[in-house]
């Protein structure tokens, strides 16, 4: 057991040093050739020319934001799929982001909100609206809250709010222009404001879903099993819901809807590491920062010297993973 636990800690240490390496590409690498050294002198010696201020104002948020919102965006995802026992859970499935991002239209719309403070409260309260009403539709009928009605729900919600989203902005073109490219899911052309405004939730997040982690282990024995050991269910489950908001709704302030991460991810954390959430939680928030890095490398080079959506990316390895767990849980 103990050797075990130190492998696992020793894949954690490693998980550490790739993110670190990704953000150091993430950096480097792009239409603009950069090199350490620049990003060493726009530290030290810094001198106002296009490379320094790329690297500080461009290239640094950019990294820190994809770390984030990568983290985040797995982390909700790992906790949704335990609350819910469902294998395809992920906030973009579930419509939390698609609440998030509709709320954030609605305000830029109608009310002219464009404050980083409002984007992330908005944000907060669409994903906590769609998280609500996926709950209270998946739990409806003499059978209670299953897998499959979950998905239904979510499906359901996300294809509601999508589409309102797409009427607002078909009304109103001035809005269509500052949202279009955070619709598509984006770290592109953000900065270190919006994330250190968002930051504080995400990290309560994080924290909270690290000290969850035994309690979501007795839950996924079931909600009679988790009562019989003396588990407040209702609780629990509230008390993920809340974290899940203030991750994926966090997230989708920042970057906008980025899909797939938060279904792909845990499974993979559980590959590695098993069921205990007490280390696929923090496998998952190193793993998801790995996937949305990379993504974001990836998307610089296709069509260069213009780049596509991040979130473009994550689709392309989302889809087929989201169809082989589909197909895999039919045939089960």
């Amino acid at each position: 057991m103990i050797t075990h636990n130190i492998g696992k800690v020793l894949g954690l240490l490693v998980g550490l040093v790739t993110v670190l390496c990704l953000i150091w590409a993430s950096v480097v690498l792009g239409l603009t050739q950069i090199t350490t050294q620049m990003v060493l002198d726009s530290f030290f010696q810094f001198n106002g020319s296009n490379e320094h201020i790329i690297i500080q104002d461009t290239r640094i948020p950019r990294a820190l934001i994809a770390t984030a919102v990568g983290a985040s965006l797995a982390v909700s995802g790992t906790i949704m799929q335990g609350l819910t026992n469902n294998p395809l859970a992920s906030p973009s499935l579930f419509g939390v982001n698609a609440g998030a991002g509709f709320f954030v239209v609605l305000g830029i719309s109608f009310f002219g909100l464009t404050s980083l403070n409002a984007f992330t409260w908005l944000a907060f309260t669409g994903a906590a609206t769609s998280a609500i009403i996926v709950y209270i539709l998946g739990s409806l009928g003499r059978d209670g809250l299953t897998p499959i009605k979950m998905t239904l729900a979510g499906a359901a919600m996300a294809a509601l709010f999508s589409s309102l989203t797409q009427g607002m902005l078909t009304l109103n073109e001035r809005a269509l222009d500052q949202v279009l490219f955070w619709l598509a899911g984006s770290v592109q052309g953000r900065d270190l404001d919006i994330l250190v405004a968002v930051l504080p939730y995400i990290i309560i997040g994080c924290l909270a879903s690290l000290i969850i982690g035994r309690q979501m282990n007795v839950l996924a024995m079931g909600d009679d099993m988790a009562k019989g050991l003396g588990q407040k269910t209702i609780l629990t489950k509230i008390f993920g819901g809340i974290i899940v908001v203030f991750l994926a709704g966090g997230s989708v302030a920042i970057a906008g809807p980025i899909g797939f991460i938060g279904m792909v991810i845990p499974h993979i954390a559980r590959w590695l590491v098993g069921i205990d959430y007490r280390w696929v939680v923090p496998y998952s928030g190193i793993l998801g920062a790995i996937l949305l890095l990379t993504a974001d490398i990836g998307a610089r080079y296709i069509i260069m010297p213009a780049e596509i959506p991040v979130g473009v990316m994550t689709a392309f390895i989302g889809v087929p993973f989201f169809i082989y767990i589909a197909r895999r849980g039919i045939n089960e």
